[in-house]
């Protein structure tokens, strides 16, 4: 709860954010980097502070695209005995020691949940954020998967599986798009943050 707490005091005025998930193990050459280091720093020309896991990869790809577009890159570095590097690229950089409350700041702050690929960590803030949006534990917010190639195939599963075994309803289906064009995404995030936030109206909140 301290993690929490001190989080929350140190992005209390933080305004409109957007949390972007993806592996620390995407390398800098792969065009997953590409794109996330795209889509940030539109998002921060748009508006949005950006929100990542503060260590390589993905997570450096987004801090970066935010960070170097003079945008607030937010960076919410965890803890690992086997992951000891932050990325550079943070203008507001805070450690955890405990997954949940980590995880919970990142739904505290955000207007919108972009995945790109990644492993058990991505899948599950993804899955957090689809079900906490799902049960109206947060306000609703854009849940945008980038890499069709990489994210088709969950997303037919969910279909042929849940769906048909009952276990979602078909609007849940719509919880979620996928998207690879970030001017795409960041026009998606903007519609929508139009439509449901007043200008001053987003303030930082625990899932209820």
């Amino acid at each position: 709860m301290s993690e929490i707490s001190r989080a929350a005091d140190a992005l209390a005025s933080l305004g409109p954010a957007v949390s972007v998930f993806g592996s620390a193990r995407i390398s800098r050459d792969s065009p997953y980097y590409q794109t996330a280091e795209t889509l940030s720093a539109q998002l921060a020309r748009a508006g949005f502070a950006v929100i990542a896991g503060g260590g390589p990869g993905i997570m450096e790809a987004a801090n970066k695209g935010a960070y170097e577009a003079k945008g607030t890159s937010v960076g919410l570095n965890i803890v690992l005995p086997h992951e000891a590097r932050n990325n550079g690229y943070q203008s507001i950089a805070l450690e955890f020691e405990y997954f949940y409350s980590r995880k919970a700041t990142f739904f505290m702050h955000s207007a919108a949940y972009v995945a790109l690929p990644g492993g058990f960590g991505t899948l599950d803030e993804l899955f957090e954020a689809l079900t906490l949006v799902q049960t109206g534990k947060v306000e609703p917010a854009p849940v945008i998967l980038m890499g069709r190639e990489f994210w088709q195939g969950l997303a037919d599963w969910i279909g042929s599986e849940l769906l048909a075994h009952g276990t979602i309803g078909a609007h849940d289906l719509e919880l979620f798009v996928i998207e690879d064009d970030p001017a795409r995404v960041v026009e998606l995030i903007v519609d929508h943050h139009g439509k449901h936030a007043a200008a001053d109206d987003l303030e930082p909140a625990l899932p209820t």
